[in-house]
């Protein structure tokens, strides 16, 4: 495996990830000491547990998740729960008794 310093490899970067496009592998290297490996890329390098919604449908979330333990929580921090008291907030209108 060919070792490039940073700087050359700088100055050729599109031709080394051609080259590496085509299947050569190269050690680039910073003051002669090894700081990355330039492999080319495939499919098996991928790693599906990365990947967005790779456990859709296997649970589901409860309707109350957002209430789950509020009352201990709130006891935690030694606070009453938090009640509108009936009134709905807006910022646009005054506050009003639903």
């Amino acid at each position: 495996m060919r070792t490039i310093n940073i700087r050359d490899a700088k100055k050729q970067l599109s031709g080394l990830v051609k080259c590496a496009a085509q299947g050569e592998s190269f050690i680039i290297a910073k003051a002669g000491k090894p700081m990355v490996k330039l492999i080319p890329f495939s499919q098996e390098n991928i790693s599906t547990a990365n990947r967005l919604g790779f456990m859709q449908g296997e649970f589901t979330v409860p309707a109350v998740f957002d209430q789950m333990g509020s009352k201990k929580i709130a006891r935690s921090f030694k606070a009453a729960a938090i009640s509108t008291c009936g009134y709905r907030f807006n910022r646009d209108a005054a506050n009003e008794r639903v």
